[in-house]
């Protein structure tokens, strides 16, 4: 059985964002969406769950102060310079280092994980994707069985598509 692509873009976020709940009260899980803006209200109807990246960017913070701490204590052990008396492990100067480091190595896991999360740099574009969904259009690529398509169209249809398209999709070979 081949699968089939179908295509539809729709002229506002609303209509968009209620097809996406019909897909997902029918249980059609392999669909992508294309918009020229963010909504919140396709984010919604996606059920798109917090980012991750906050995460990522609190270990980098935790990995810079840790950092900072090994740097400052490992140089005042191995030097062992003590100047004018004061005391080794002398605290203030240290968290002006950890902090720095906190900061710096927080931004840089941050932007790495966003650009991990996000899939950049893309080698190739989506399937489906449609110039006109990154000008004015709101898309809905979903990949079902051609049994299942005749359904997902009429779905689309009654959403408030304003174009349904369908396209074969290649299958990949299998193995011998």
């Amino acid at each position: 059985m081949s699968t089939i692509a179908i295509i539809s873009s729709f002229a506002d976020d609303t209509h968009a964002a209620h097809a996406i709940e019909e897909l997902r009260a029918s249980q059609v899980a392999d669909f992508h969406t294309f918009a020229p803006f963010p909504s919140h209200k396709i984010e919604h109807a996606i059920g798109k769950k917090k980012s991750p990246v906050r995460w990522i960017v609190l270990t980098g913070g935790i990995s810079g102060v840790l950092t900072g701490l090994a740097i400052t204590i490992g140089t005042t052990y191995e030097w062992r310079l003590n100047a004018g008396g004061k005391p080794l492990l002398s605290w203030p100067p240290f968290i002006v280092i950890c902090f720095e480091l906190m900061v710096l190595l927080g931004g840089i896991f941050g932007f790495f994980g966003v650009l991990g999360l996000a899939g950049v740099p893309a080698t190739e574009s989506a399937p489906g994707y449609d110039a006109r969904f990154g000008g004015d259009r709101f898309g809905i690529v979903v990949r079902c069985d051609e049994a299942e398509a005749a359904r997902v169209e009429s779905m689309m249809k009654e959403s408030g598509a304003e174009e349904v398209v369908r396209e074969g999709v290649q299958q990949a070979a299998p193995n011998p």
